[in-house]
């Protein structure tokens, strides 16, 4: 890194210290070019390059990014989307010839968060590793140093500070409040360690947004689901079953509930533990298990997010509420988070399936969980020229009934591969009449048969 570079980043800096000689100023400009060459030469030999080998939607390709050891006995930090899908990974560590193979130990989609196990190889110097931090005792404005290997070039530094912490990206499949920084994040450096000036990781590099804007996961958020990832194999996330907006004030004027803050629920799922409760449509929560609840906007939901996530499956929690202005107390038994990333199914026709968990079933607004929703159909396949399309809702094939994906697969493995055979889909309130005919198949290629439609 040049001087020049540094002097513009330290500009702000030295204005404080305008008093100081311009020898002591140089002074100032070589100790932490000296601590940011120390730090990056240290830390760099324990950042690895990932590869992974995907399948997705009959195609395959090579996902490169970033990851660290964080374990002597070979585990390596990652994002999910890094390996998501992968049905082979391996890791090139610096100063080491050859590849890796990798195992997938866990993924947590909701933090994007994967752990990865490497085995030393008989005749290898122990593995080096990083040394974690502490996320909570960041501060806004301190120097970072981001490492990975942005379109392929492995050990890639870059120096700038954390712009903010908390943030939230409004994004449904995320939990995280992540660490904003300007050192650089590219394609590639996903995974890789976010350092302070002590050579301490105090987070993983998530993605990019633009010149100067980047996310980075909380190292102690990383250290936690590490754990249950290595201890139990999953996590067990705390679970309502609401939907929700924020309490904004138009909203608090119109009811004439004065300065009372919180979150509106706007659905409840049925035999979820906020039904049982007795939580209903239009109610305002304003304390969960003794912490006051607040949401003005829609990135402020996820603060209530993750305190109902973070908290104990199975506990009693007390819920206060307001319902037709009057306030409520409410007792709720937290269950378990349904699955988050559905399971998936590719068949031999061109078609993709998944299963319907709560978040899809509210994303696509449909009118039932049963049956499994088509996610992908390849051009020129079978499944397109009968015309089924994404989104798609599966209900009965050949006349079974197709109440979840094991069921699907189940129907499908018994199908003959060279006979024709009829997919009940729901589309809207509309069910069509899909004919798939294999190729080769004994009788003439239909494209779709379906019901007339009404006048």
């Amino acid at each position: 890194m040049t001087r020049s570079l540094l002097a513009l980043l330290l500009g702000s800096t030295l204005l404080g210290c305008a008093s100081l000689p311009f020898p002591a100023q140089a002074d100032a400009l070589d100790a932490l070019q000296e601590r940011v060459i120390k730090v990056s030469a240290g830390i760099g030999r324990s950042v690895v390059h990932i590869e992974s080998a995907i399948r997705q939607n009959n195609r395959r390709n090579v996902v490169t990014g970033s990851g660290f050891l964080m374990d002597a006995s070979g585990i390596v930090l990652t994002n999910e989307h890094v390996v998501e899908r992968a049905e082979k990974v391996s890791v090139v560590i610096p100063g080491r010839t050859g590849r890796y193979p990798a195992e997938v130990v866990g993924t947590d989609k909701q933090t994007d968060l994967a752990v990865l196990r490497i085995t030393l190889r008989e005749g290898d110097k122990p593995f080096e590793i990083a040394k974690l931090g502490d996320s909570d005792a960041l501060r806004v404005g301190e120097w970072v140093i981001a490492i990975g290997n942005p379109y392929g070039l492995d050990g890639t530094v870059s120096l700038g500070i954390v712009s903010a912490k908390k943030r939230d990206l409004e994004d449904d499949d995320l939990l995280n409040d992540f660490i904003q920084t300007d050192a650089m994040i590219d394609r590639g450096s996903s995974g890789g360690p976010l350092v302070n000036l002590k050579s301490e990781v105090v987070g993983i590099n998530s993605r990019g947004q633009g010149r100067g804007i980047g996310f980075t996961i909380p190292i102690n958020t990383a250290k936690r689901v590490t754990a249950d990832l290595l201890g139990q194999g999953t996590i067990a996330r705390g679970y309502l079953g609401v939907a929700l907006q924020p309490l904004n004030r138009e909203l608090a004027t119109y009811w004439k509930i004065g300065e009372i803050e919180g979150v509106v629920v706007n659905g409840v799922t049925a035999q979820s533990p906020a039904a049982l409760a007795g939580l209903e449509v239009g109610d305002i929560l304003t304390k969960f298990d003794g912490k006051a609840v607040t949401a003005e906007k829609d990135e402020d939901l996820g603060d209530f997010q993750r305190l109902v996530a973070e908290a104990e499956v199975g506990k009693e929690v007390a819920l206060q509420i307001y319902r037709k202005g009057q306030p409520q107390n409410l007792s709720i038994k937290l269950g378990v988070q349904p699955k988050v990333v559905p399971e998936e199914e590719e068949t031999d026709y061109g078609f993709t399936v998944q299963e319907v968990t709560e978040s899809l079933y509210r994303q696509y607004r449909l009118l039932e969980r049963a049956g499994v929703l088509v996610s992908f159909v390849e051009q020129g396949t079978e499944a397109a020229e009968a015309t089924m399309g994404p989104g798609d809702q599966i209900t009965r094939i050949e006349g079974n009934e197709i109440p979840n994906i094991e069921a699907f697969r189940e129907v499908m493995a018994k199908l003959p591969k060279d006979r024709p055979f009829l997919v009940e889909a729901k589309r809207g309130t509309d069910v069509r009449f899909l004919l798939i005919v294999p190729r080769g198949g004994s009788q003439p290629r239909a494209a779709v048969s379906e019901p007339p439609s009404e006048g």
